[in-house]
C-alpha cells in the first residue's frame, strides 16, 4: 500500500505533530507501508526552487517533498506552489491514500485537485480550530476556514481523533461520529534515547545547585500557557524553571521574567538540539504543560516526559486530550487552566512530596508502553487505510 501524507511542516521544525508524522512515516515503512510526505519548507526557499519540480530532500530515509513557504499568516503557511506541487507528487508516488494531516490550509487543495479526488482520503484530526479569547483574530479566520473544513471532513472515508475528550466536545466533528476512531498519538521507541556526555554537561549548567527543577518545551505561542508558569513559579521558594522552545512572545516573556523579578530562577533557553532536549528531560524533576486553551489538544511533549518516567504538572482542560493522557494522581497532577495560584500549589506540593510524584512518574511510564507505543498505533492506522479503501471498491 502506498499512502501520502498532507502536513504542515517536517522535523526539524520543531512541533508535536511534526514530529509524530515523522515517526509514524519511518514506523509505517519499518510495517511495509510506502509512506511519504508532501510539507511545507519551513525555511526561506532560494529563488531557483520557485521553478523546480517536485523532489524529495535527499536527508530523509522516506520521501519527503518540502514545497516552498514565503511565511505565515495567521499561523497558515503561504504556498501558492503547494497544489500545483500536490498533483505532480500524487502523479509520482501514485499514492492509494491520502493521509490529510489537520489543522492545515493547504489541505483544502485536495478539493480542487482530480487527481486527489480520485484518491479514498483519511483524516487525522490534530485540533480544532477554535475561537480564542486570547487571540480574536483566529475568529475571523475560522469564519472562512470552516466551509472548507466541513467539505474536506465530507469526503473523508475515515477520520482519525486523538482522544475519546477531544472528540466529545468537538463541534467540527459532530456531524461526523459514524466515521470517527479514536487513535492516539505515539512514541515509535519508549526507550529512553542516550545522550552524550557533552549534552548532559550542557544541560547540568542550566540548572541550579539546588532545588525543585521543573522543565517546559513548546512554541512561545499565546496558549501555552507560559506567563502563568511564571507567575506560578514567582511565588513559590526552591524551585526553578527552564523554558525550551522559540515563538512571537519571547520578548515578552523575557520582560515578564524581569517584572517578576525571577531572572534567578527561570530562564528562556531558545532553540535547543535534540541531544539537549534529551538531556533536560533526564536531568529535570518535573515536566510542566500549563496550557490555558484546547488549542492544546493532546501535547505529544507529555509522552517524551514520560518515556523519561517524570511526574507531569498540566492544566486540566477537560475538553483537550491532555486531561486524557495525565491520570490525575497517578501519573501527574491536573489543575484549573490559567490560574498562577493552583499552579503555585501544585509545584509546591511537588517540591514537599517528591517521592510521591516521582511514582507518578514511574507509573506514567508504564501507561507510555501500553497506550501510546507507536508500532501498535500504526497498525490500526493502517487499518484505517484498509477500511477506506475496501468502502471505495464497494
Amino acid at each position: 500500500m502506498r499512502v501520502l501524507h498532507i502536513g504542515k511542516f517536517y522535523p526539524p521544525f520543531a512541533g508535536g505533530i511534526e514530529h509524530f508524522m515523522a515517526d509514524l512515516i519511518s514506523v509505517q515503512r519499518a510495517q511495509g507501508i510506502e509512506a511519504s510526505a508532501l510539507v511545507h519548507d519551513h525555511t526561506p526557499p532560494p529563488w531557483w526552487r520557485v521553478w523546480q519540480n517536485p523532489k524529495p530532500c535527499p536527508d530523509n530515509s522516506a520521501p519527503i517533498y518540502r514545497c516552498p513557504c514565503y511565511g505565515r499568516i495567521l499561523y497558515a503557511p503561504i504556498s501558492p506552489l503547494f497544489p500545483w506541487w500536490l498533483s505532480r507528487i500524487i502523479k509520482q508516488e501514485k499514492p492509494d491514500v491520502l493521509h490529510l494531516h489537520l489543522p492545515n490550509t493547504s489541505a483544502f487543495f485536495a478539493l480542487l485537485s482530480p487527481a486527489a479526488r480520485r484518491i479514498p482520503w483519511v483524516i487525522h484530526w490534530h485540533s480544532d480550530v477554535l475561537a480564542s479569547k486570547f487571540d480574536k483574530r483566529l475568529d475571523l479566520l475560522y469564519s472562512a476556514y470552516k466551509p472548507w473544513e466541513q467539505a474536506l471532513l465530507k469526503r473523508a472515508k475515515s477520520v482519525l481523533v486523538t482522544s475519546p475528550p477531544y472528540l466529545a466536545a468537538s463541534e467540527s466533528l459532530k456531524p461526523w461520529h459514524d466515521k470517527t476512531q479514536v487513535i492516539p498519538l505515539g512514541l515509535a521507541d519508549t526507550n529512553t534515547p542516550s545522550v552524550t556526555e557533552a549534552d548532559k554537561a550542557w544541560a547540568t549548567k542550566q540548572w541550579q545547585e539546588q532545588g525543585l527543577k521543573v522543565l517546559q518545551v513548546g512554541r512561545l505561542t499565546y496558549y501555552k500557557g507560559q506567563t502563568v508558569l511564571l507567575e506560578a513559579l514567582a511565588q513559590t521558594q526552591g524551585i526553578e524553571v527552564l523554558i525550551a522552545g522559540t515563538g512571537e512572545l519571547k520578548d515578552k516573556l523575557a520582560q515578564h521574567i524581569e517584572t517578576l523579578n525571577i531572572s534567578d530562577k527561570a530562564r528562556l533557553l531558545g532553540f535547543v538540539s535534540s541531544g539537549q532536549l534529551q538531556a533536560l528531560f533526564a536531568s529535570c524533576d518535573c515536566f510542566c504543560l500549563p496550557s490555558i486553551e484546547r488549542t492544546e489538544a493532546f501535547g505529544v511533549v507529555l509522552l517524551e516526559a514520560m518515556r523519561y518516567r517524570k511526574p507531569l504538572l498540566v492544566s486540566k482542560l477537560t475538553d483537550s486530550g491532555m486531561s486524557w493522557v495525565v491520570e490525575a494522581g497517578k501519573t501527574g497532577a491536573l489543575v484549573e487552566p490559567n490560574n498562577p495560584e493552583a499552579l503555585a500549589k501544585a509545584l509546591i506540593d511537588c517540591y514537599d512530596n517528591p517521592e510521591r510524584w516521582q511514582q507518578w512518574g514511574q507509573t506514567g511510564f508504564g501507561r507510555l508502553q501500553q497506550v501510546f507505543s507507536l508500532p501498535t498505533i500504526a497498525k490500526d492506522i493502517n487499518k484505517q487505510y484498509q477500511r477506506a479503501l475496501d468502502a471505495v471498491d464497494m
